[in-house]
This record gives structure tokens, sequence and C-alpha cells, in this order.
């Protein structure tokens, strides 16, 4: 699994001009989901999530979670995230977990971030989506577990 982190001002998601998820000040996940990816793997990098001290204290050092600042979530599916362009022009796709699949390990790992009691919104899974955000810091992480250890 693959998750794309980043701390954020405020964000949105909409689809077709109607916004479907939004938050202030939190942190925005952009989550892949591979082939072999499984429950282990979305429990490993909820929690990660959650427990990164990656906002600032009072000294401006990044020694505090989301969970101490209680800040949003907005939990985006981004299959992309496992596109292979390794050859040719166009990213394939074949690493990516089937969509019915994936959807049901993307809602349990929406289902184990909002264990930790934080505000969590999401966009549409396999929908056209916009989003935008303003990144605070910028602070962007990438996040990958495999047979659930953490890769990077």
């Amino acid at each position: 699994m693959r998750i794309i982190l980043q701390r954020v001002r405020e964000a949105s998601v909409s689809i077709r001009g109607t916004i479907v998820g939004a938050i202030g000040a939190g942190i925005v996940l952009l989550i892949g989901i591979g082939k072999d990816d499984t429950v282990v793997d979305a429990a490993l990098l909820a929690e990660k999530c959650t427990a990164l001290r990656i906002f600032p204290d009072d000294t401006g050092a990044m020694n505090r979670s989301i969970v101490d600042t209680k800040g949003s979530i907005l939990a985006i599916s981004q299959f992309t995230l496992y596109a292979d362009m390794s050859r040719g022009r166009r990213p394939g796709l074949s690493k990516a977990m089937a969509p019915a699949e994936a959807e049901k390990l993307y809602e349990i790992v929406i289902e184990l971030l909002k264990k930790s009691q934080l505000p969590v919104t999401t966009g549409v899974f396999g929908a056209d989506m916009r989003v935008k955000l303003t990144n605070e810091g910028p602070v962007t992480l990438i996040l990958e577990s495999r047979n659930g250890q953490m890769v990077r």
C-alpha cells in the first residue's frame, strides 16, 4: 500500500463541481492499493499516518501528531500510485489491486483512520475527482507498506 501524505492548511475534493469532502488544517492522504496489499498493511499505514510527528510544537519543531493537534483527515483513493512507467509512454496499471477488492480495503483504511477520533472525510472511490489543497510547510511524505512492513 502506498500513501502520499500532505500536511495542509485546508483541502477539498469535488465531483462535477460539487464539493464532496473538505477539511481545514490537517492531512490529505492519497491512498493507492496494490495487488498484494492486506488488512495488515492498511492497519500499519493508518496508525503511522495518525502518529507521525509532522506538526510544529510551540518552538516550531515538528513534534506533534495530527492527534495532538486535533486536525482533520481527507482521504482519497489514488490507484495511479501503482502506475508502472518503466516502459513506453503510457503508465501500466497492472500492479494496482482490482477495483472491487481495492474498494473494500480502502474502506477498511477509512474505518481504521476514524478510530483516531478525528474528523475523517473522503472522496468517492473510483470517481473522477478534483482535489484542491493548500500545502502547509510544505510537508509531503511517501509511505509504503509491503507484507506488513514499512518500506519507506
